[in-house]
Parts: structure tokens; C-alpha cells; sequence
């Protein structure tokens, strides 16, 4: 029996499990059907996996109302009582590892190979901001000739959490995770394409004692569901991840109440190649950063800015290597790309191929839907472009590479940052002074030198301009979920102004 089969065959009974009965929403412990049913279809072969409850406004209603009637109590909760339980669902979601990846894979269409360490990857978050628990709230001692100045930090109240279709499992804990260590009641929404691991993950967080209410999960469509939870009075902040135009939604859906947002949002990440690079380095990152999770991920290298000294030999090799990713299914652990995330979505990527044409790009390899069954499209490469045309400014989300030459330091920065976008850039060169120079210049949020995005926890994760609002990771996400309060202590009878009398 091959490796697909087999992880075919250990698939199954994980999926009838979890499905049995519909995906239902979860409000203040209890299931829920909410107003209706929608279906729910793996980009596999488009076949369904789940009914998946569908929650109105009076549905998002109730989540919210339990999330503040749940607040106090977890609130005051005793840091270190936290800290265990976090460690607890950390614990639980190692030991479902293999079901988490399975059910992702053909929930989202992502490689096994890739999704075999969304769990870990989803522990390792919760471990991270379980010990951060304990002292999430610890301030500062500032003081001044007639005050002992001190600051602490509170939790903000309910939260909503909205995560995306791409890899919703690592993501849903990247946000869940600090709003709880923080001490933060939180209403979950998952992408409504892709919402069956975050059930799985809300019950590995009960088993671990999860108190009701604290975690409540809403399905449903962002126009629905998730315009309500933007809205809805109760919920003081929004954790959003998706795109940038979605974003913009939810902050004008938020403003009458003033909620506080948080978004991470679409890329347009160029990868700067010069002429002095690891050529051999820079070929297999750039390929990782696009090609990888199907080219689904805000983060992907999607512009690839080479030095015309180097260009027509990268792009030969480039050319060979894209060609040569290997497309299949996604349980396949030989599978590079699988099938992207709907149907509607395979369009949009494909749609890119004419746009490419129409501009007067070289489509050199790929450029084709797949025939079905399933949501597959060629790894594509797009060579020829320059910085003006739409394959070079629109975000694809797909496995679609543009190349664009440069002819040198300068005109590298100013391409790479004629954009709307600023989430992410990678720079390859050895000479020190100019990758300091160009990182210094660059308009994003994040850089690697000589490196793929590989992601510490402490560090600051977002972008500049329409890439998103805020940073994610260590005490930056505690930021966002808590409210900074200052008290004033006298030290002595300081003169106070008096008026009157």
C-alpha cells in the first residue's frame, strides 16, 4: 500500500469523528446548528467533507454575550493557573498532531509535508505565550521628583478573532493563544472555507479545562457572521488575517464603537537577488517562499528582483527547478503543491495568466489550470515583467513567480518599494554595508538577509501600509490585548496650584 493510501485509509475515521452530526458552532460550552447549514468541499477532489453550521447576527450575539460574562472570572484568574492550562491544550494538540495535518490537508488543499508540523507549530505557540502568562501584566517603575510612577497592564475584554483559509490551524493559535494568556475571553471565526480543524482545536482546549465561554466558535460567512462580530458592542477589539480589502472593511465596520484592530494582511514581498549573492542560496529560497503552501501565504516572495548580470542564467535554473515541482495530492508525501482552495479561487490565480499575456510577460513555465478533479493549477513563472504591470502590483495568492531585472542598488529599493504593499522583503547579497543600506531603505514591516522567513516567536510580525496594522509576537501581541493603565503615587507634599479662595 502506497504512503498516499495509507494516509488516505487514517484520514477517514478523523474526518467521520469530528463531522459526525455537522460541524456546530460552540457558544459558552454548549453546541449550537446557529440559522442554517452550509457545505463545506475539499479542494482535493470537491467533494464535501462537512455541513458546517452557519451563524447569523443573533448567533454572533449570544458568542459575544458569553464572552463577557466569562471575562471576570478568567480575567482574575491566578497567572500560573493560565500558564498550566495553556500548556495543557499544548499538550493535547501534540498528541492529535497527526489528525490535525490530516484533516488540514484536505480541508485546505496544503501539502503533508508541510502540515505535518502545523501542529507542533501551533503547541509551540501556545507553550510560548502560556509562560509569557504569569507576567503578561507586569509594568514599569517610572519616577519622577514628586511621584513613584508605575504602569501595569489589564486584558481588554472579549476579543474577536477572525483567521484565514491558508493555513488556518497554525494561524487560529498565532492569535487565540495571547488573547487567552493575556486573559482575554475571545469569539473565534474561521475562514468559511476552510473551519474544520478550528473545531478540533476549541475541543482539544475544553478537554484541557477550558472553563465555558471563555473560547467561542462561530462559523459563517464574513458579510454575515463576521460583520456582526465586527460590529457588535461587547467585543472590544478585532484580531483580523486575510486581505487588505477585507481589512479595510472591518475597520469601518468597527468605528462606530471604536474597537481597536489588528490586522495582518496581503503582500506583494519582493526578494532582492544582487549580482554578489549565494546565487545557489537564493535560488532555493526564492522557490521555497513562492511555491511552498501552494503560494498561499502572505509572506510568499512573489516579485523576484535579479541584477541583470545575473538575470538570464538565474532564469534558466529558475525555469528547470519550476518545472520540476512536483504536483499532486496533498495526503501524497511526495507533493510539492497541491490543488489552491476553491474553485473561485483556482480562477482568480488563472486569471493572471491573460493579464500576463496582455501586458507583454513571458509566461516561462506553467500557465495552465490542471484538469480535474480537484482545484489544481500549474506552478507558474512569469519572466519579461516590469514593475508597472499587474503581475507585478496585484497580490495572486497562487504559486505565480514574477521576475523583474534591475541594474542596481537604488533601482532595486525604489522597485521593490513601488508598492501598496510592505509585509516583507528578502535581500540576498554578501556585501554587509549594502544589506544594511537597502534593509535600512526598504518601506516593510519584516526583512530576512540572506535568508527564507524563518519566524522567532519574540520578534515583531506585520507590515506597513496596506500589509496590516500592528505586530504580532512576544510582548507586541500583549499590546494589543491588553490596556495599559498608569497610577500616580505622591512621595511627599509636592506644591499643588491653587485656585479660588
Amino acid at each position: 500500500m502506497s504512503e498516499l493510501q495509507e494516509n488516505i485509509d487514517r484520514f477517514r475515521p478523523y474526518l467521520a469523528a469530528l463531522t459526525k452530526g455537522g460541524i456546530k458552532n460552540r457558544i459558552n460550552g454548549q453546541d449550537s446548528k446557529g440559522a442554517g447549514w452550509f457545505t463545506s468541499t475539499s479542494p482535493v477532489d470537491e467533494a464535501e467533507l462537512a455541513q458546517v453550521a452557519r451563524a447569523d447576527a443573533a448567533e454572533v450575539d449570544r458568542a459575544a454575550k458569553a464572552a463577557k460574562d466569562a471575562f471576570a472570572d478568567w480575567r482574575d484568574m491566578d497567572g500560573k493557573l493560565r500558564k498550566a492550562l495553556l500548556h495543557r491544550i499544548a499538550d493535547g494538540i501534540e498528541a492529535r498532531a497527526e489528525e490535525i495535518a490530516l484533516i488540514e490537508c484536505m480541508d485546505t488543499g496544503q501539502a503533508i509535508r508541510f502540515m505535518s508540523k502545523a501542529a507542533l507549530r501551533g503547541a509551540a505557540n501556545f507553550r510560548y505565550f502560556a509562560d509569557q502568562a504569569p507576567s503578561a501584566r507586569d509594568g514599569q517603575n517610572l519616577p519622577s521628583p514628586t511621584l513613584m510612577n508605575i504602569t501595569t497592564r489589564v486584558p481588554i475584554g472579549p476579543v474577536g478573532i477572525i483567521t484565514p483559509w491558508n493555513t488556518p490551524f497554525m494561524l487560529s493559535t498565532w492569535k487565540i493563544a495571547p488573547a487567552l494568556a493575556a486573559g482575554c475571553t475571545v469569539v473565534h471565526k474561521p475562514a468559511e472555507l476552510s473551519p474544520l480543524t478550528a473545531r478540533l482545536l476549541l475541543e482539544i482546549a475544553e478537554e484541557a479545562g477550558l472553563p465555558p465561554g471563555v473560547w467561542n466558535l462561530i462559523n459563517g460567512y464574513g458579510e454575515e457572521a463576521g460583520r456582526a462580530l465586527t460590529e457588535h458592542p461587547d467585543i472590544k477589539a478585532i484580531a483580523f488575517v486575510g486581505e487588505s480589502k477585507t481589512g479595510t472593511q472591518i475597520m469601518k465596520q468597527g468605528a462606530d464603537t471604536l474597537k481597536r484592530v489588528h490586522f495582518e494582511l496581503g503582500g506583494k514581498n519582493p526578494c532582492i537577488v544582487f549580482d554578489d549573492a549565494d546565487l545557489d542560496r537564493a535560488l532555493d529560497a526564492a522557490i521555497f517562499m513562492i511555491y511552498s503552501l501552494n503560494g498561499e501565504r502572505c509572506t510568499s516572495s512573489s516579485r523576484l528582483l535579479l541584477h541583470a548580470d545575473i538575470h538570464d542564467a538565474f532564469v534558466e535554473k529558475l525555469t528547470a527547478r519550476v518545472r520540476s515541482l512536483r504536483v499532486g495530492h496533498p495526503l501524497d508525501p511526495k507533493t510539492e503543491i497541491g490543488p489552491l482552495i476553491a474553485d473561485v479561487h483556482r480562477s482568480k490565480v488563472a486569471s493572471f495568466f491573460d493579464v500576463a499575456k496582455t501586458d507583454g510577460a513571458t509566461i516561462a513555465a506553467g500557465g495552465n489550470i490542471m484538469p480535474g478533479p480537484g482545484c489544481y493549477v500549474e506552478p507558474s513563472l512569469l519572466t519579461g515583467a516590469d514593475n508597472s504591470m499587474r503581475i507585478a502590483r496585484e497580490e495572486i495568492f497562487g504559486p505565480v513567480l514574477t521576475v523583474i531585472s534591475f541594474s542596481n542598488e537604488a533601482d532595486a529599493i525604489e522597485i521593490a518599494n513601488d508598492t501598496n504593499y510592505g509585509l516583507t522583503a528578502y535581500v540576498w547579497t554578501n556585501n554587509i554595508a549594502r544589506a544594511l543600506r537597502v534593509t535600512g531603505q526598504l518601506q516593510v514591516g519584516m526583512m530576512w538577509v540572506n535568508s527564507e522567513n524563518v519566524r522567532h516567536l519574540p520578534t515583531p510580525f506585520g507590515g506597513t501600509k496596506t500589509s496590516g496594522i500592528g505586530r504580532d509576537g512576544g510582548d507586541h501581541s500583549f499590546e494589543f490585548f491588553m490596556e495599559q493603565k498608569h497610577v500616580g503615587f505622591a512621595l511627599g507634599a509636592h506644591k499643588i496650584p491653587k485656585l479660588g479662595g
